[in-house]
């Protein structure tokens, strides 16, 4: 089945470029001028990924991103920001935002076609035998272990669900509190700080094959798995 890609992007030469590469790609295309006109077509139709230009009229992209990842129906729509703004700077408040990855104009049509597939085989790593592998990690679902170099390694239940949440949404910056949502459930009562104590010991559980750091805590936001290395703080 072919993938559902909406292009959030304002110049038309440029929507027409990316609408084209899709097209090659075995892709469906679905393009939006704007914000008002992109929830129109979310509404109508789901997308399997958006590309969002982060220079919008009237609501910008980063506002409409942080606006997605609130709602119910798309805070799990994978979103790659497009963006003339290549800063590192910029590129991490994509990210915070809650944003997939993100990809500098001017860009390459097979570059692109490229970061669309990684992030949607990203967002659908657990195949249909309960198999997640990511960032030389290995999770069996149906067994609940985790692996690191075909070594199982020794994890609680709390964690295990931690790590396999992260390992689903990578990349993504959540809070303390949408932790606790997501992973704990919304009936039970816990401190956010309960939070730190998990990662913690999720850490430690990964410290032995050197994978900790793909937890990554993102200051004043929260945490975020990623297989990339964190950015350095200034």
């Amino acid at each position: 089945m072919q993938k559902r890609i909406l292009i959030i992007e304002d110049e038309a030469p440029i929507r027409d470029m990316v609408a084209f590469a899709l097209r090659r790609a075995d892709m469906l295309p679905i393009s939006a001028g704007d914000a008002a006109e992109a929830q129109l077509a979310i509404a109508e139709a789901m997308p399997d990924l958006i590309l969002l230009d982060w220079m919008l009229p009237g609501i910008s992209g980063m506002d409409l991103a942080r606006r997605l990842r609130k709602n119910e129906l798309t805070r799990e729509l994978p979103i790659i920001m497009l963006t003339a703004r290549g800063e590192e700077a910029d590129r991490v408040a994509g990210l915070d935002a809650g944003v997939d990855d993100y990809v500098v104009k001017p860009f390459s049509a097979r570059e692109l076609v490229a970061r669309i597939k990684a992030v949607l085989r990203r967002s659908q790593a657990e195949d249909s035998s309960g198999m997640i592998e990511l960032a030389g990690l290995r999770i069996d679902g149906l067994a609940h272990r985790v692996y690191a170099d075909n070594e199982q390694l020794t994890i609680g239940p709390t964690e295990y669900r931690l790590l396999h949440f992260f390992m689903t949404h990578a990349e993504r910056v959540y809070s303390r509190a949408q932790l606790l949502d997501h992973v704990w459930g919304g009936s039970v009562y816990v401190e956010e700080r309960t939070v730190d104590v998990h990662i913690r010991r999720l850490r430690k559980s990964l410290e032995a094959c050197g994978l900790d750091t793909v937890i990554q805590t993102v200051r004043g936001t929260g945490y975020r798995f990623s297989a990339q290395p964190a950015p350095a703080r200034p």
